[in-house]
């Protein structure tokens, strides 16, 4: 079983987001306790005020402003354990989540990516399931075939040839792998990473069970990035890296035409 000093939970925190308070106090509430560190950029009393309150540890970025990749590769070295969740400040985690991930270590001591599934909460409540998350579970389905692991490089690049079916703020990393994101990206950071790792030794192992939910809002960084255009041009990008130009375009595309689901938010 892997121990509390094996695994943590960093997350990375902007600004006064209402939500942080929230993400926080999940983290705390786990039924198999992870030590929690606030990793931040814009060190301010809101943040300060809240690790206190929840018992978390700062870590002020003394390098700001070079993009959420940066902040982003801040927060993994922020880490004092081998295996890091990246906590979105904005999402709340099932009290199960660390049991259950640790569980999957203890199975597949060969993995380098742990993730689960799971909901989308708008508002105070859980939005009803949108079409874009089912596309995401059934491409996670034709990838591990049933299975709640896939070794081979065939199958893990297969769970990212359609898209980022890979939840971010779902996803433990081994830091042994010395996994680092893009900082030239400012979408596609979590998919233009998970390849990498997919084309390197080590397992990655799917929980199904929804343990943890993720907010979708007019302010979240995917509605922003959707606006201002970047996502469309970085997926046509991933896409490129992985089909013909022809068929990678088309796949863009479909996907331009279902972000909508991201902006049709009650404002």
């Amino acid at each position: 079983m892997t121990s509390a000093s094996d695994h943590c939970f960093v997350v990375p925190a902007y600004g006064e987001s209402p939500h942080l308070e929230a993400c926080l106090r999940s983290l705390a509430a786990q039924v198999d306790q992870s030590p929690m560190v606030v990793a931040t950029s814009t060190p301010n009393a809101h943040i300060a005020g809240l690790a206190r309150r929840y018992g978390a540890k700062v870590a002020e970025n003394p390098a700001p402003g070079r993009g959420i990749g940066a902040d982003w590769n801040f927060a993994l070295e922020s880490a004092p354990s081998r295996w890091v969740t990246l906590a979105h400040q904005d999402d709340v985690y099932l009290p199960d989540f660390v049991r259950r991930t640790r569980q999957a270590l203890s199975s597949h001591p060969d993995a380098a990516l742990v993730f689960t599934d799971y909901r989308e909460i708008e508002g105070t409540g859980q939005r009803p399931r949108s079409p874009l998350l089912g596309i995401k579970r059934l491409l996670l389905e034709l990838a591990f075939l049933g299975s709640d692991h896939a070794s081979s490089r065939f199958f893990k690049i297969n769970s990212l040839r359609f898209g980022c079916a890979i939840p971010c703020p779902s996803a433990t990393i081994d830091l042994k792998t010395a996994l680092r994101f893009d900082v030239n990206l400012k979408v596609d950071l979590d998919w233009d990473a998970w390849l990498k790792l997919a084309q390197r030794a080590g397992t990655f192992v799917y929980l199904r069970e929804p343990l943890m939910q993720h907010r979708v809002h007019p302010d979240s960084e995917t509605t922003s990035a959707i606006e201002a255009g970047y996502r469309h041009r970085e997926d046509a990008m991933m896409f490129r890296r992985l089909w013909p130009r022809p068929i990678a375009d088309l796949l863009s595309f479909a996907y331009r035409a279902s972000y909508r689901s991201n902006q049709t938010l009650p404002s």
